[in-house]
């Protein structure tokens, strides 16, 4: 099973290559700020570990935490915030670690990993290959206003909180351009999957 982690800057396109990627081969897709919702559900150990440390006033009244809250608390405090990405990032991690056992017994071939911070949370060493997905600044921001609605000032302050393109570039395995036509997109992905790790590395 070939272990694949995916990550890029916000409006790069992720979620369209990660649909191709499920549609056309078959690919496992796990998204981690997916599983970090999933684990913050109620009965769950960060759901828990969350309500023990900030107390019942980051619940809503049905028992759910109350995202507005927990962010308003952590983005005024850094020592809040750290402590937040200390107790979920692990967990998450954690989880699809299991989750790659399973669909290796289940004979699953293509396992997908996307995560924002695919590198700072060392992902490397789990996936066989980290792809960035890099699209011009400019494609990402027509398609953030278009798709999003969001300003130029809030694409400007999102894209300023990210990694740089060289990060990018000297961490990950391999880069797909995204810029362009999807045709163009699919034919880099498919020399992705045909190329053997051992040719990469020479």
């Amino acid at each position: 099973m070939k272990i694949i982690g995916v990550t890029g800057g916000v409006g790069s396109g992720k979620s369209k290559i990660l649909d191709y990627l499920e549609e056309e081969y078959g690919a496992v897709i796990y998204k981690a700020d997916e599983v970090a919702k999933r684990l913050q559900q109620p009965g769950q150990f960060v759901y828990r570990e969350m309500l023990e440390h900030f107390g019942i006033e980051i619940l809503k009244t049905d028992g759910e935490l109350d995202r507005a809250k927990i962010a308003d608390i952590v983005f005024k405090e850094e020592a809040q915030l750290f402590y937040l990405n200390q107790l979920i990032h692990p967990q998450v991690k954690e989880y699809l670690m299991r989750a790659i056992e399973i669909e290796g017994d289940r004979g699953t071939d293509i396992f997908v990993i996307e995560a924002a911070l695919l590198l700072e949370d060392r992902y490397d060493e789990i996936c066989d290959e980290l792809w960035y997905i890099y699209t011009e600044e400019s494609v990402r921001r027509e398609r953030l206003k278009s798709s999003r609605g969001y300003t130029d000032d809030k694409i400007s302050e999102m894209i300023k909180n990210q990694r740089s393109e060289e990060e990018f570039r000297s961490n990950c395995t391999r880069t797909i351009d995204n810029s362009g036509m999807f045709a163009s997109t699919i034919s880099q992905i498919r020399n992705a999957l045909e190329t053997k790790q051992d040719d990469i590395l020479e």
